[in-house]
């Protein structure tokens, strides 16, 4: 039987006086991969920054396994539940810097060599690594992000609108990346999404709108 990775129960989040999610509750499967999607302005990435231990939620508990995170260094956890920005911020000076900072964080050793064979994998060769970042395009940009997020695997890969501002070669090469985690790693993956053929290859959609699960 498969384990419940995560769970969300009776999760809502207000800010000021609107009231952005109500009453969200469902568990994911480990290894599922999950599109949650719905109109704008419908609270999906509230959602996903929530589970990301980014906003604490007004009321409820959000579980990972069978743990509540607020009970969870924040470190800690998000080595095992990592998000991925629509923009992400890479910093320093080149994308060694980027791909280097999740070895220090850990105090080991940069392992260059995976980093090559990543940089390899979504289409950029071994001289990126000395590229300064404010030369990389957004779908570079996009891709060096990703990458620093798997230098070290996580259980749970959270993706807040990916591909949405990518053409389609750059989402074409993080699609397949995206499959491939989940099919062969066994990689949870949760993703927030309007593109259709990204909500397609997901196993489960989880609808939400103004503030709610339509479905799940």
């Amino acid at each position: 039987m498969t384990e419940k990775i995560l769970e969300i129960n009776s999760v809502s989040f207000t800010t000021g006086k609107e009231k952005i999610l109500s009453g969200i509750d469902f568990s994911v499967q480990a290894s599922e991969h999950i599109t949650i999607t719905g109109p704008s302005g419908g609270g999906k990435s509230t959602l996903l920054k929530l589970i990301a231990s980014m906003l604490t939620p007004t009321t409820g508990t959000i579980n990972y396994r069978e743990r509540n995170i607020a009970e969870i260094d924040p470190t800690t956890y998000r080595k095992k539940v990592s998000y991925l920005f629509q923009n992400p911020t890479l910093f320093g000076t080149n994308v060694k810097d980027n791909l280097a900072f999740p070895y220090e964080i850990r105090d080991e050793k940069f392992d260059e060599m995976k980093s090559i064979k990543w940089l390899e994998q979504v289409k950029l060769d071994r001289s990126y690594l000395i590229k300064p970042v404010k030369e990389l395009s957004g779908g570079e940009k996009q891709r060096v992000a990703l990458i620093r997020n798997l230098m070290f695997k996580p259980d749970v890969l959270l993706l807040d609108e990916m591909t949405s501002s990518l053409d389609m070669k750059n989402k074409n090469i993080l699609f397949d990346i995206i499959k491939n985690l989940n099919e062969k790693d066994k990689m949870t993956i949760l993703s927030v999404t309007h593109d259709e053929r990204e909500i397609s290859r997901a196993t489960r959609v989880i609808r939400i709108s103004e503030g709610k699960v339509e479905q799940k």
